[in-house]
């Protein structure tokens, strides 16, 4: 019997189940989350903007603390931005940190862009991140050098 071999295989393979485990619940964050966003989205329609607060006083009381108002307004903006068919499709291969990084973008292009480049790149948020703010800091210089 090789110990080495069978410890790393065992280590390997737990390496193997934790990944496939972390990708299945943030899969199932983002559809979650997309879900709520929609909701959110449809009650602020029918009962205005306060429902949003409301919702969040009770939701921290009655679940936790981290579904506060400014996390619920998270959601419903990324609602807004992703409520595209086409978009919303791709969003499950994306981790929830991932998604909010792209909420910024707001133009759909740039988004898609983005979304495809992560996938076949296979772009932690952090990365995605960092490109993300590399372009707009980008976009905001010649803006400005545009102006003068």
């Amino acid at each position: 019997m090789n110990y080495y071999n069978e410890i790393k295989d065992k280590l390997i393979n737990n390496e193997i189940y934790d990944k496939v485990k972390d990708y299945s619940k943030e899969r199932n964050i983002v559809k979650t989350y997309f879900e709520i966003s929609k909701l959110l989205s449809e009650a602020e329609n029918k009962y205005g903007d306060s429902i949003i607060e409301n919702y969040s006083k009770r939701l921290v009381t009655e679940v936790g603390k981290k579904y506060n108002k400014r996390t619920l307004f998270r959601m419903r903006q990324f609602y807004k931005v992703f409520s595209d068919e086409k978009v919303s499709a791709l969003l499950t291969k994306l981790s929830w940190s991932h998604c909010l990084e792209l909420i910024v973008l707001k133009d759909i292009n740039k988004i898609n862009y983005y979304i495809s480049t992560t996938i076949k790149n296979n772009y932690n948020y952090t990365e995605i991140s960092e490109k993300i703010l590399k372009r707009l800091i980008l976009e905001d210089m010649d803006n400005f050098l545009t102006e003068y």
